[in-house]
């Protein structure tokens, strides 16, 4: 058992108590001792998932043609060309960047999966959004995405990450709540409060269903991704405010693999219920068949 092992999340905000510091430098010992690395290696990879998220929110502004399936495309472009009416400038570029990451990765351009290729948009989005508007240090940053990535860890040891597992509540449900966590971070949220952030809003994706038409990562994946990057950013908001979640983290955690286990198998990426069988759903699938034969 390594020193800065954690299990839970509970135990990760112990060990940070303990040690009288940060839960992210929590994760970057975990990390170093378990690959047995250099702390500068270890953090200089992280700091290299941050210049991906860059890279496919630029990819994604830059091309707005459709994808092969012509489901989707173009949309971060409408948004961002048009002024917001309710939303306000954080979680209005949240959404955009959110766009612009799913809509890449569904033209195959470069993405980190964070958790998954399906929710891929959602902590870049939030994260980079609220670089920006907030001028966080890059070194603050990388301290947010290790501890996102530490609470995945978490989410993925004791629930699931993957929609066939427990349905997008554990894709896009997970990786909202893990830039909760990390934009809870980024403004000054104590540990605490961090892990509220996080249960606050994975307590309110539970039970979303995966269900995406014709197989394919894009319909309703990239705005799903839009609409829980706000999420995510409501939450933190909350949370920041000193509001805290009824339900301990770990026990939502719980909850959501719970509800993964009773969701049926027609919710679970397998495109045999929901929005996967309307009847709209049903003739574009029959029609992607149908060229695919020809």
């Amino acid at each position: 058992m390594y020193k800065y092992e954690y299990k839970t999340l509970h135990d990760l905000l112990a060990l940070a108590e303990k040690e009288k510091t940060t839960l992210s430098d929590i994760v970057v010992r975990h990390e170093v001792e378990s690959s047995e690395e250099l702390e500068e290696k270890v953090r200089a990879i992280m700091a290299s998932r941050l210049d991906v998220f860059q890279e496919s929110i630029d990819a994604g502004m830059k091309d707005p043609g459709k994808s092969v399936s012509g489901l989707v495309g173009g949309d971060a472009h409408k948004l961002a060309e048009k002024a917001p009416n309710l939303l306000g400038p954080l979680a209005h570029k949240a959404a955009v960047y959110a766009l612009a990451v799913s809509e890449a990765n569904a033209k195959m351009f470069k993405i980190v999966a964070c958790p998954t290729a399906g929710s891929c948009g959602i902590v870049p989005a939030v994260m980079m959004a609220a670089a920006e508007e907030m001028q966080t240090p890059r070194p603050v940053l990388v301290d947010a995405l290790f501890t996102a990535a530490g609470i995945g860890a978490v989410v993925s040891r004791n629930a699931s990450v993957a929609g066939a597992v427990g349905g997008c509540q554990a894709e896009c449900g997970t990786a909202a709540a893990m830039a909760a966590a990390a934009v809870a971070e980024m403004a000054g949220g104590d540990n605490d409060t961090i892990l509220q952030a996080f249960a606050l809003c994975m307590k309110n994706t539970l039970g979303l269903a995966c269900d995406p038409v014709a197989g394919l990562v894009e319909v309703p994946c990239v705005k799903r991704n839009a609409v829980f990057a706000v999420e995510a950013l409501a939450a933190a908001e909350m949370a920041l405010a000193g509001i805290k979640s009824v339900i301990p983290p770990d026990e939502v955690i719980a909850a959501m693999a719970e509800i993964g286990r009773l969701m049926p198998v027609a919710l679970k990426e397998t495109s045999d219920g929901g929005l996967a069988r309307t009847e709209t759903g049903k003739a574009i699938a029959a029609r992607l068949e149908k060229a695919m034969e020809e």
